[in-house]
């Protein structure tokens, strides 16, 4: 990867407004600091723009995360900025001036500049969260499971994860899918493999491309792609998350050296230690984002492949709002604060298992009061 120099870099990286753009994408790079390929990507990126004078069918911005973390070359200072966007968090940045901590005054700063777009612009919008991760990796997508986000990244020739929003707390993207847009994240490679700010420069491209913001025809003349567009194959489309391991606070955790992104693994295979503990997987399928590296909130995930007809299938159900049925069984209720939620009972409604949830579009879950929360994508 290039050297570390990116001392320069403001929030918003590029601007471009177009009176008679429908659509509006937001790109960021560098919401962890460690993970400079993004902004790297954006700059070769919009420098082209710039020299060709390429005219833009869209509006278009990019931004930078954490930008002390950036600095530094580091994933964060105290605290995850991407694990702080709940709606409590972002009220309370937004009414005060001082701050707890450098990450919330990195997230005040950004979530400021993207309501300035949302305020600015009407129309479609469509957020790109560019990362790169700690081991190495094949590109991939991962998306919040709304029929808009699936509809866009079928643009993509590339393995794309749902739901994994349901394991974190408090991403930028979920955050921004609870207001019915468009986001993904793109995660380009191994943080320190010069291929991952090229797969990030031409995932750019693409996006671009798939927003009909530019056509192919105006891009391919620059030389600017490579000769084969970003895409992998011999794996399926989409998976999801079938297992997690989550770290615990001053958890001594190390994996076991020479994993992959996407490597297949058998139940009960010895994946890494936990304080001299051997953990072995509880299910068979891929190893996902294995932690290599010392800051991160979890070991690995494993997922495994989702099947056409039953993505088919959820898509129907979601289309004919079918999803009014799940009101009516017993130790089920709607939010009455929320009308894209539901509360279940789980000790009468055991028979629910999650996947019958996100068959009709409900994906979030989480626990308050002994009963799960279940929020609707779309």
């Amino acid at each position: 990867m290039q050297p570390h120099l990116l001392l320069d870099v403001k929030r918003t990286i590029y601007s471009h407004t177009n009176p008679k753009a429908t659509k509006t994408l937001v790109f960021i790079g560098g919401i962890h600091g460690n993970e400079p390929a993004g902004i790297y990507g954006l700059q070769h990126v919009i420098a082209a723009i710039c020299k060709h004078k390429l005219e833009l069918q869209c509006n278009l911005y990019a931004l930078a995360g954490n930008l002390n973390a950036i600095q530094k070359n580091i994933r964060y200072e105290t605290t995850d900025l991407n694990r702080l966007w709940t709606h409590e968090n972002i009220q309370k940045i937004t009414s005060q001036t001082t701050f707890n901590s450098q990450e919330e005054k990195e997230q005040a700063e950004l979530h400021e500049c993207i309501q300035d777009i949302l305020n600015t612009h009407s129309g479609t919008f469509i957020f790109i969260d560019l990362h790169t991760t700690s081991s190495e990796t094949i590109p991939f997508i991962t998306i919040s499971d709304s029929l808009k986000n699936r509809a866009f990244v079928s643009n993509f020739q590339l393995p794309i994860i749902l739901g994994i929003e349901e394991y974190l707390d408090g991403p930028l993207l979920t955050y921004i899918n609870e207001f019915g847009y468009i986001a993904l994240g793109f995660e380009a490679g191994q943080h320190e493999d010069p291929e991952a700010v090229k797969n990030c420069e031409t995932f750019i491209w693409q996006a671009l491309m798939a927003a009909e913001a530019l056509t192919k025809h105006t891009i391919e003349p620059l030389n600017v792609l490579p000769k084969n567009f970003l895409k992998v194959k011999n794996l399926g489309t989409f998976y999801e998350i079938s297992d997690r391991y989550h770290l615990k606070k001053e958890e001594n955790f190390t994996m076991k050296p020479g994993f992959k992104n996407f490597d297949t693994i058998q139940k009960s295979q010895e994946i890494a230690t936990s304080n001299s503990t051997t953990i072995n997987a509880n299910v068979s399928g891929k190893i996902f984002m294995p932690l290599y590296q010392k800051q991160g909130d979890d070991g690995f995930f494993i997922i495994t492949e989702i099947s056409t007809f039953w993505l088919k299938l959820s898509s129907m159900f979601r289309t004919l709002n079918l999803h009014h049925v799940l009101r009516i069984l017993p130790g089920v209720q709607q939010d009455k604060s929320n009308a894209n939620a539901l509360i279940v009972n789980p000790k009468i409604a055991a028979f629910l298992a999650t996947k019958i949830f996100h068959l009709f579009g409900y994906r979030k879950k989480v626990l308050k009061s002994e009963k799960w929360y279940f929020i609707k994508r779309d």
